[in-house]
């Protein structure tokens, strides 16, 4: 079951997400807008194996906002949202771009929000068109929707990025 604005306002309030910059434009019919906190550029390769005990993220540099606004030339970017999110047991997410994002040619990559994962959530932001595009500080840039879970996950997420210290704000 995918929840409705009612139920995600009611959550809101519970403290599921905080840093919201104005609940009034961020909440949809069923889901919330994530806003656009800061823009990294990759300066090096990454390295992914089976047990994550190689794994090396690439390094990134931020890419400061000018007179409020970013602008991108066709790429990848990370991009980190200004809202923090708590994840309840019985809950996941899944984040999509929003259609003014894509009719503008660009897309948003994300990952399962698990179960149990609090903390500042990253994303991958691919501008394909070859103009590049133009986006401003706190922008709405995905909205994330929340599925009900059958059941509580037995155990939450334990993973590297939970409340990771290199996202914080």
């Amino acid at each position: 079951m995918i929840l409705n604005d009612s139920a995600l306002s009611q959550l809101v309030e519970k403290g599921m997400l905080s840093h919201i910059q104005d609940l009034s434009l961020q909440l949809t019919p069923n889901g919330i807008d994530l806003t656009l906190k800061r823009v990294e550029k990759f300066t090096d390769k990454g390295f992914i194996d089976f047990t994550n005990q190689e794994r090396v993220l690439p390094s990134t540099e931020e890419i400061p906002f000018v007179n409020d606004w970013v602008t991108l030339p066709s790429g990848c970017y990370k991009v980190t949202f200004n809202e923090i999110v708590t994840i309840p047991h019985d809950m996941v997410a899944l984040g999509r771009p929003r259609s003014s994002l894509l009719r503008s040619g660009a897309t948003i990559e994300s990952a399962v929000w698990d179960a149990g994962f609090h903390g500042v959530s990253i994303s991958l932001l691919v501008v394909y068109n070859p103009h590049g595009i133009s986006l401003q500080h706190n922008a709405r840039l995905l909205q994330l929707f929340f599925i009900k879970m059958s059941d509580k996950a037995q155990q939450g997420y334990q993973g590297t990025y939970q409340e990771d210290p290199r996202t914080a704000l």
